[in-house]
C-alpha cells in the first residue's frame, strides 16, 4: 500500500475509533493533534479525564498486531505531544491518560474487529520535560 493510500486507509480507522469511542460515552476534544514531536490521533474526554489515543489500523495481525506498533518511541513522542497539548490549553493539572485503539479491518465490506486498551502506557520521561 502506498503513502496515500495508507494515509486514507488509517483515516478510516481514526473515523471507526471516534465512533466507537463516542459510543462509550467519550466526546471528541481534537483529531490529529500535529506537534513537532508527532500527531496525536484523537484527544478525547472521557467524564473528566482527556484521553491521548493512538489509533494503530491493519488489515490483518500478520506480522504483529496492530498495538504491538506502539514502541517506546511511539510512546515518548506521543507523551511529548500530550505535554504540547496540555501546556498550550492551560491544562497542565488536568487528568490524562493514554490509551490506543487496535483495529484490524481486512474487509472493508465487513465491519473492523476494534479493541481498546483503556491506560495502555504510562508517560515516559514525563519529568524531564518542566
Amino acid at each position: 500500500m502506498n503513502g496515500f493510500l495508507r494515509r486514507l486507509f488509517g483515516n478510516k480507522g481514526e473515523r471507526a475509533a471516534a465512533k466507537f469511542l463516542k459510543a462509550k460515552g467519550m466526546k471528541v476534544v481534537a483529531r490529529q493533534y500535529a506537534t513537532k514531536w508527532g500527531e496525536i490521533d484523537l484527544i478525547m474526554l472521557d467524564g473528566d479525564t482527556l484521553v491521548f489515543v493512538e489509533v494503530k489500523t491493519r488489515r490483518s495481525s500478520e506480522g504483529g498486531r496492530p498495538e504491538e506498533r506502539v514502541d517506546r518511541t511511539k510512546r515518548e513522542h506521543s507523551t511529548k505531544a500530550a505535554l504540547a497539548f496540555l501546556k498550550s490549553h492551560g491544562q497542565l493539572g488536568h487528568r490524562s491518560r493514554f490509551d490506543v485503539v487496535a483495529i484490524v479491518w481486512p474487509d472493508e465490506a465487513q465491519p473492523p474487529v476494534i479493541t481498546h486498551f483503556v491506560n495502555a502506557f504510562e508517560a515516559v520521561d514525563f519529568g524531564q520535560m518542566y
